[in-house]
């Protein structure tokens, strides 16, 4: 197959970081299949939303609200997710701050990646509205800018993930404190146009396996705050669908 395969990945960090970490695991991907895949972004949030929607990607790592929205329409197929992992969404504040509840939050500016974010935007947005504190919500378009905001002290805090958190730059991380985490839902999922094929779709996932089985590409699957991968279905993402979010309308969409 001599056509080439766009792989679009959510836009949670700066472009130059994620082709840092990610082109390594596309060239083992080509390497594998004999497929030439080529990395893609967006300048954010919503705009990678808006690509989605126009099954402008071939393959995409999206959040797992935009796998319940996207496989419904234009009808992305999930071929892998993270194995043995929960996405678990998180509020942080700088790491000398007084606040110590979710309640002193009350009336405050938050900082959030992008409306439809899942886990860094929805859920703790949910919690907050539960638990009948309100904020008020900036979006600055990637989780990296979340955490840089709340240690430049422009927000008391902000939503974020712990694989983001974890792979940011360690002084910020030593300035931040996770103030609430969130239950664990079903991650992120890689999934495929409708277009593809099954025969190219058989050759992604069992290179995607191969990766995660071998010894010497751990510390690139590491680099990218991930362990191993393993083969998903639809229904692995019923839980999110149970939240009932997908009623929520989509911004810039």
């Amino acid at each position: 197959m001599c056509e080439t395969l766009t792989f679009g990945i959510v836009p949670q960090q700066s472009a130059k970081k994620l082709a840092e970490t990610w082109q390594p695991l596309i060239d083992c991907l080509e390497e594998s299949t004999s497929l030439s895949i080529e990395f893609q972004t967006a300048k954010d949030i919503p705009t990678f939303e808006a690509r989605l929607a126009n099954g402008d990607y071939d393959i995409a790592y999206m959040n797992p609200y935009h796998y319940i929205v996207f496989s419904d329409s234009p009808g992305y197929q999930a071929l892998v997710k993270q194995k043995d992992k929960k996405i678990t969404g998180i509020i942080v504040v700088r790491a000398d701050s007084p606040i110590q509840t979710l309640d002193e939050l009350n009336g405050m500016r938050l900082a959030f990646p992008a409306p439809a974010a899942f886990a860094a935007t929805i859920i703790p947005s949910a919690h907050l509205r539960q638990q009948n504190i309100s904020i008020n919500p900036h979006y600055v378009y990637s989780h990296d800018s979340v955490y840089l905001n709340v240690v430049r002290e422009f927000f008391p805090a902000g939503g974020g993930i712990m694989r983001t958190l974890g792979t940011i730059d360690e002084a910020t991380q030593q300035n931040l404190r996770v103030l609430w985490k969130s239950p664990g839902f079903t991650p992120h999922a890689i999934a495929t146009h409708p277009d593809v094929s099954e025969d190219v779709r058989m050759a992604l996932e069992k290179a995607f396996l191969a990766l995660s089985a071998d010894e010497s590409k751990q510390a690139l699957l590491h680099k990218m705050g991930f362990t191993q991968f393993e083969g998903s279905h639809n229904s692995d993402w019923d839980d999110v669908r149970a939240l009932g979010i997908t009623s929520l309308a989509r911004p810039h969409l």
